[in-house]
């Protein structure tokens, strides 16, 4: 049986190499720590993914590669092309498909929904690296040399990813108000990595996918703001007082602080729709999204357990 090898036990990574290995799969897991979640199924493996003779070894009998790797936020321009360029070799040595999550940042600023026809246009460093890793891989698909397919995936919503709603849970909770980045009002779409996840695994083994990009189904958008009062109502609390860090002072802080400064070039993401239609999709795989209401009861249930009391032994 082909090994399947996962690239990062980030949210997206963990549900990845547990969804296969549940599945009977035999998964090898890489990250720089060797870490990744306990299963029977999961080989964990201590490796640099940017090493490109590891990686070749480790892709050997692999049936597909899942780039679930996810440098530091302020690093993507130095840490994305060694990783990418690494994998598309490992994939071509091997065989295997590569299957990649990516984002929407490679878009930039859009005019009306996102959908398989909007062209990538970036219009920040961070959304050209993932256009170029974009663009070299499919130019490897065409050739022939490879085989790979992306899933897109907007902000992600749920408990446990870099999420900014998330983050602002237990200020939630706690009546406190919250930040909203770039702006509040503007209608946003929200994925959770539960469906990346599935999504990653259907287009791998999807022949007809590959040589594509697929958007992940995602809940019908919601603006930050009513997103964190939907979080406040299934969480049985008041709406909370959302204040904004608007473009000019995620650049002004980002003097200081390099995440602002990096996040002040993704403000137009809040400042305008900023949506998908992942109509093309749906039609595809034949499913729907997660319910938005549960992925805010898991939201809301990860902070509370975050933030209760440890109980003291006798």
């Amino acid at each position: 049986m082909d090994a399947q090898l996962v690239i990062g036990a980030g949210p997206v990574g963990t549900r990845t190499a547990l969804l296969l290995a549940e599945a009977g799969e035999r998964v090898r897991m890489v990250t720089r720590s060797g870490s990744g979640p306990e299963h029977p199924g999961v080989e964990r493996i201590a490796a640099d993914a940017s090493d490109a003779a590891t990686m070749r070894t480790l892709a050997s009998g692999a049936g597909v590669i899942y780039n679930c790797a996810n440098p530091a936020y302020v690093r993507w321009d130095t840490d994305w092309p060694p990783i990418a360029d690494a994998l598309l070799e490992a994939a071509a040595s091997s065989g295997a498909v590569l299957a990649t999550v990516s984002n929407l940042y490679g878009y930039g600023a859009v005019r009306g929904p996102i959908s398989p026809d909007t062209p990538l246009a970036p219009n920040d460093r961070k959304g050209e690296v993932r256009a170029r890793m974009w663009t070299d891989a499919l130019e490897a698909h065409q050739s022939g040399r490879v085989r790979v397919v992306e899933v897109r995936a907007s902000d992600y919503a749920d408990a446990g990813a870099n999420s900014h709603l998330a983050r602002n849970a237990p200020a939630v909770l706690a009546g406190k108000t919250v930040w909203a980045l770039g702006g509040a009002d503007q209608p946003h779409s929200w994925t959770t990595t539960h469906d990346t996840a599935r999504l990653l695994i259907d287009v791998a083994k999807d022949a007809g996918a590959h040589g594509e990009a697929w958007l992940v189904p995602s809940a019908p958008p919601r603006s930050q703001r009513g997103a964190l009062g939907d979080l406040a109502a299934v969480a049985g609390v008041a709406a909370p007082k959302v204040r904004v860090l608007g473009p000019s002072a995620l650049r002004a802080v980002g003097v200081f602080v390099p995440l602002f400064r990096e996040l002040a070039g993704t403000a137009y993401q809040f400042t305008a729709p900023f949506v998908i239609d992942h109509t093309h999709t749906v039609n595809r795989f034949g499913w729907e999204p997660q319910d938005w209401q549960e992925t805010l009861a898991r939201v809301v249930e990860a902070a509370r357990g975050a933030t209760a009391p440890v109980a003291s032994r006798p």
